[in-house]
């Protein structure tokens, strides 16, 4: 491909972005990979080394089939990228709060970040193309569903380096690991991965004791009521460990982009379809389920009352391997 093709492809990005793209063509793709594979005495012909992977916004082809630059355009994304050690040089960052570092990475990777020296690629939830660019990337990861969901620049992001997306809403984390995995050639941590968390759960489910009544996984809104569902991560999570988790009312309530981990309902709706279940706070700090407790619809509640009320912590929105590890710890101590 020319230059002058690549700049009418790149559409919106500027001519000094286009000539660094064509530099970048020039020197990645199969070729490099062939090449790197040849200097580590790996060098076979007649292996692949690009693949063809099917993911949640299409199928990409070129492929690298063992990636040595990848780049996250998702936050969400970069906590399973980091478990399974692929090597992640840079991520989108979020702006600071109290579930990130400084920087805009989430706490619960934010150390695995630093000690594989991931960079801020950008801060925000559009992707900066022209700064994933200069990254010089060989793959792009990102989301194809919530806040940072880059389908809209899925064509874009593609020109720079082969872009894969994914949902990661309607899914266990597991599940996830195990798909790129298998996409990025690291079955091998994959399996580990899953593997060490299944028996970790193993383990804390024999040690604790579950209340008979069902959980209702909830975020509160201030004038609404997150609800978290049974197949949600969260709720997938509970389910293995043996609780039973709350069903949400029975309208449909206000979704996002047609998700279907969790949906927003009234606090009156859902402090009278939780009755008498346990409450489990995803996402809170210890002040804020004081605060929610104590509104006229939910401090006559059983669950309030009874003193049935728990914090899983702040990192608990999005589950990836670490924050699924620091719920279970919550779990251990609360139930234990």
């Amino acid at each position: 491909m020319n230059g002058r093709q690549l700049r009418t492809r790149f559409k919106g990005v500027g001519v000094l972005a286009a000539g660094l793209l064509a530099l970048t063509a020039c020197g990645g793709g199969g070729d490099t990979a062939a090449d790197k594979g040849a200097e580590n005495g790996k060098g076979d012909k007649a292996a692949a080394t690009t693949r063809s992977v099917k993911h949640d916004a299409g199928t990409t082809e070129k492929v690298p089939a063992q990636p040595k630059r990848i780049v996250s355009v998702s936050v969400t994304m970069t906590g399973h990228l980091l478990a399974l050690d692929a090597p992640v040089i840079a991520s989108q960052a979020t702006p600071p709060s109290v579930i990130t570092d400084k920087q805009g990475f989430f706490t619960q990777w934010s150390d695995a970040a630093a000690k594989n020296s991931v960079k801020v690629a950008y801060q925000g939830f559009e992707p900066d193309v022209e700064k994933v660019l200069a990254l010089k990337p060989d793959l792009i990861i990102g989301a194809s569903s919530g806040a940072e969901n880059a389908e809209k620049f899925y064509d874009k992001l593609s020109v720079v380096a082969p872009t894969l997306l994914y949902r990661h809403d309607d899914v266990s984390w597991q599940d996830l690991t195990t798909r790129l995995g298998k996409d990025l050639g690291l079955e091998k941590r994959a399996g580990e991965v899953v593997a060490a968390h299944e028996k970790r759960v193993g383990e804390v489910k024999a040690a604790i004791t579950v209340p008979k009544q069902s959980a209702a996984l909830v975020r509160d809104n201030q004038s609404a009521m997150t609800v978290f569902t049974p197949e949600s991560a969260q709720g997938r999570l509970l389910t293995s460990l043996g609780f039973t988790v709350l069903e949400p009312p029975e309208d449909k309530g206000q979704t996002q982009g047609g998700r279907s981990d969790f949906a927003e309902f009234s606090q009156e709706k859902v402090a009278d379809t939780a009755k008498d279940s346990s409450l489990l706070f995803v996402s809170h700090t210890p002040e804020e389920i004081t605060a929610a407790t104590a509104r006229p619809v939910w401090k006559d509640l059983a669950a309030v009352k009874d003193k049935r009320v728990y914090d899983l912590g702040l990192d608990t929105f999005r589950l990836d391997y670490y924050s699924a590890g620091n719920l279970i710890d919550k779990i251990e101590k609360a139930f234990g």
